[in-house]
């Protein structure tokens, strides 16, 4: 039997940083521009942190022309400031509700491949999973980050060749789950080729996430056995 990847987005579906994240934009963003941000990122659209940075920038009137170069300047920025606020982190976020025994099931199952999907740049990824005690139920060096690439969809790509390269064979949407929280992780999966499991654990309704195409949507991950079946269901020949 083929091994099935599976592609864990972090924020709202295994972890949530509170106004962690928002405090971190501000702070890149005095640093980089020089005054303080008046206006930041939506919240909890999933997506990845160099197309929010330039949101952040350009919500508050920074010159187009000067956008591309302060961008970059602040995403590699954001890591090193994140890790300022590991404590932080740990004293103010939250894991979501059975994320962690949902990943040790998943983790120990021998046909699956766990890893993430990200709109987090790979860094604060990997600070935010550590923090909370969730970075061995996952192969980091197989992920799909926002330091890959910007655009989501593309990420599924990203881990299904690091998977390949690392296990042999090949990931193709009939051996590949996704599952997060947003539109945005409905749409990585449909466009980048991945079923999606959907978990109604961040801001957007359960129903929105079916409409939007999802697979299945779970209301939460406290019942390991449910994600397990969805996994299976979706990937049997």
């Amino acid at each position: 039997m083929s091994p099935t990847l599976v592609l864990w987005d972090v924020d709202r579906t295994l972890l949530y940083v509170g106004e962690t994240d928002r405090a971190v934009y501000r702070m890149a963003f005095a640093r980089v521009v020089g005054r303080p941000a008046v206006r930041l990122p939506e919240r909890g659209t999933g997506r990845t942190m160099p197309l929010a940075v330039r949101e952040l920038l350009r919500a508050n009137d920074v010159p187009q022309e000067e956008v591309d170069v302060l961008a970059e300047e602040l995403v590699a920025l954001l890591p090193e400031l994140l890790a300022e606020r590991t404590e932080e982190l740990r004293i103010t976020g939250q894991m979501m509700p059975g994320a962690r025994e949902a990943l040790a099931a998943v983790h120990s199952a021998e046909d699956l491949v766990p890893t993430v999907v990200t709109g987090n740049l790979q860094g604060s990824a990997e600070i935010k999973l550590r923090a909370f005690g969730l970075a061995d139920f996952v192969d980091l060096s197989i992920g799909g980050y926002a330091s890959d690439d910007s655009h989501r969809p593309a990420l599924v790509a990203v881990a299904q060749q690091r998977a390949a390269s690392k296990h042999g064979g090949a990931f193709h949407r009939d051996t590949t789950v996704i599952i997060g929280d947003s539109l945005e992780d409905v749409r990585t999966g449909l466009e980048g080729g991945a079923s999606v499991i959907a978990v109604a654990s961040g801001t957007t309704p359960a129903q929105s996430l079916v409409d939007a195409g999802a697979d299945r949507v779970l209301p939460d991950l406290q019942d390991p056995s449910a994600v397990l079946q969805a996994i299976a269901e979706l990937t049997s020949s």
